[in-house]
């Protein structure tokens, strides 16, 4: 099953905490194209904390920027969104990496640390979040919303549930129990499922979108991308939702769109966002973005965007030449390209990518 991905999650698995060296972009300022090309460089530290799923994307970008700039280093810490947020609103990191965007209360807080216009969020990561299973002999199976959540509500609770069942005429399902494996952080991916869940349900998941798990449901947990990922690997009859470049030789889901079952892709992720929409009520250069989570265009209705949140003015004009440019590389086409070679992530559209790199070019310093 997936044999393909194995090498993806044994490069994730085996990052641990980053220490990514690189360094400026053609333009040091950011105010250029945003390429890895050469000319002037940046010197210093940027420091990131945030996502788990961007751990691969990570050490792509780090060796594409550095195949052409050296002198300056970037730190990343991967300990969840939550975390990530939480370290760049009190300071403690340059940007955040994290699977969603500043909700309005986190929007109006980064005014203290990022000036009068707060920070900016900038999608960076764009990739399915896959439901993926152990289960010996099955590579795929068909569910709808109401079943996903139905499974990790507990509510069914065997693998040959007629409600499974009736979604995968000719598959032969065995009577094993299921063991549903979450997030035990707070965590990005996890609020984008639950948003999923909450949506496509009709009504059974009955929770409100969360970065945190809801208690009350018997469950394994583990920390990060890759905690869950191992949990499920190590479990017979264990599902879990966590980043498609992660998911090694796990079995997936192929999640219901419209009229058909879509099985999770590069390509099917790449089509929700062009069906996504702007957060009202934000600054001209914020890219939060709503996803539609219950389209009928076959596209993949489980995606995660992942950003980086980043100040729209730094009191110091050297780090915010250094995170111009690391920025301007990382949603660079080669940017872009590098991390979707590596992590199997969708690359940002063109005409996304013009509006984070004018996002990237506005950033300032100043008192």
């Amino acid at each position: 099953m997936k044999l393909s991905r194995i090498g993806r999650f044994a490069a994730l698995a085996a990052v641990g905490t980053l220490a990514l060296t690189a360094c400026g972009t053609d333009d040091a300022t950011g105010q250029g194209t945003g390429t890895a090309g050469g000319g002037d460089s940046v010197t210093g530290t940027v420091s990131g904390v945030g996502a788990s799923s961007q751990q691969a994307a990570m050490t792509a970008w780090q060796t594409g920027f550095q195949e052409v700039n050296s002198g300056a280093s970037v730190q990343y810490s991967p300990d969840g969104s939550g975390a990530g947020r939480e370290a760049f609103l009190a300071g403690g990191a340059d940007f955040a990496g994290s699977d969603a965007h500043l909700d309005d209360d986190e929007t109006e807080s980064s005014r203290e640390v990022c000036g009068p216009d707060g920070a900016i969020n900038i999608p960076a990561y764009v990739s399915p979040i896959a439901v993926a299973f152990n289960l010996p002999g099955v590579e795929h199976v068909n569910m709808d919303g109401p079943t996903i959540a139905k499974v990790f509500k507990g509510e069914i609770t065997r693998w040959n549930d007629p409600a499974i069942a009736a979604e995968n005429e000719g598959v032969e399902l065995p009577d094993t129990a299921i063991t549903v494996v979450h997030r035990s952080d707070d965590s990005g991916t996890t609020e984008n499922f639950t948003e999923y869940l909450a949506a496509a349900s009709d009504g059974a998941w009955g929770q409100e979108p969360d970065g945190n798990w809801p208690g009350g449901y018997s469950a394994e947990a583990n920390k990060g991308t890759s905690g869950v990922v191992s949990t499920t690997a190590e479990t017979e009859g264990a599902i879990t939702y966590a980043d498609d470049s992660a998911v090694g030789d796990l079995g997936t889901v192929n999640v219901q769109s419209g009229e058909q079952y879509v099985e999770v892709s590069q390509e099917a992720a790449a089509a929700a966002l062009e069906s996504a929409q702007r957060v009202e009520g934000r600054g001209e250069h914020d890219m939060s973005l709503e996803l539609n989570r219950t389209p009928d265009d076959g596209s993949y209705p489980i995606v995660l965007v992942s950003y980086h949140v980043v100040c729209s003015q730094y009191q110091d004009q050297e780090v915010a030449d250094r995170v111009k440019a690391f920025e301007g590389y990382v949603v660079s086409e080669d940017g872009q390209q590098t991390a979707s070679d590596a992590a199997g992530s969708a690359p940002l559209s063109e005409g996304i990518r013009q509006d984070a790199q004018r996002a990237v070019d506005s950033i300032t310093a100043g008192g």
